[in-house]
């Protein structure tokens, strides 16, 4: 005997078969399953009590002999943001496995198609796992194409990648330096710096006298109080300086 099948919208006393049916198509995603915790009976129930009074999304549900053994998840979106056409996505498509070659997904996808004929959605989209081979098999099957890949990550993991990309690499600067200071090392010291006896005289002998050494420095004319005393400058002067009006008394 043929055992019945029936599809339906959830209802909220649905709820703990439904969070089981999420554990198990979390475990078969795997990456997913790592990055959002399960959800909780009284979450569960809250979220189909808001997907009925939705109009634009259902969570279907599929029974076998009266027992839950499948959930798909349903929303209209536009076909992309510049097209006016409408289409049905098919989400959280899993059938558990005491319900499975019976016929159950089928059922879930006939209701989907169903629906989008309803609104008259000229396409349907379902999102399928990659590493779900048998749900991915049975897609194509039904003349689904893969059309794109899905990643998941949290918004902090986004987040902090991004700042990471356009961060300094500080390991490549630490590794620039440590080869500069490297080679610095192996370089000849310069014999300024090895031999004492180039070092300053004012370090070097304590009868050193800045003031005596200056005056030696300079071997030009000495300034005194009437002037420089070389005859060169004096001529100079003369040269430069105009002559003064004579007076009119004179």
């Amino acid at each position: 005997m043929a055992p019945v099948i029936e599809v339906r919208d959830a209802r909220p006393d649905d709820a703990d078969t439904l969070v089981m049916l999420w554990r198990e198509l979390a475990t078969g995603t795997g990456h997913q399953a790592r990055l959002l915790a399960a959800p909780s009976a009284e979450s569960a129930r809250a979220a189909v009590a808001r997907h009925r009074d939705d109009p634009s999304g259902r969570l279907i549900v599929g029974e076998i002999d009266g027992v839950l053994g499948g959930m798909a998840y349903l929303r209209q979106t536009p076909l992309s943001p510049l097209h006016d056409e409408i289409t049905v996505m098919v989400e959280y498509l899993h059938v558990s496995d005491h319900a499975r070659r019976h016929g159950l997904g089928k059922a879930l996808m006939a209701e989907a198609a169903a629906w989008a004929e309803h609104g008259s959605c000229p396409h349907l989209a379902v999102l399928a796992p990659p590493v779900a081979r048998e749900a991915n098999r049975f897609l194509a099957r039904l003349g689904l194409g893969q059309a794109g890949m899905v990643r998941f990550a949290t918004t902090h993991t986004v987040r902090r990648r991004l700042a990471a990309e356009h961060a300094p690499n500080m390991l490549g600067l630490l590794s620039s330096r440590r080869s500069v200071i490297a080679r610095r090392a192996q370089l000849p010291r310069s014999p300024l710096i090895e031999d004492p006896s180039y070092a300053d005289a004012s370090y070097q002998d304590p009868s050193y006298d800045e003031a005596q050494y200056e005056d030696q420095q300079y071997d030009g004319p000495q300034y005194g109080a009437n002037g420089f005393d070389d005859p060169a400058y004096e001529k100079l002067e003369e040269l430069r300086l105009p002559a003064e009006p004579e007076s009119a008394g004179t």
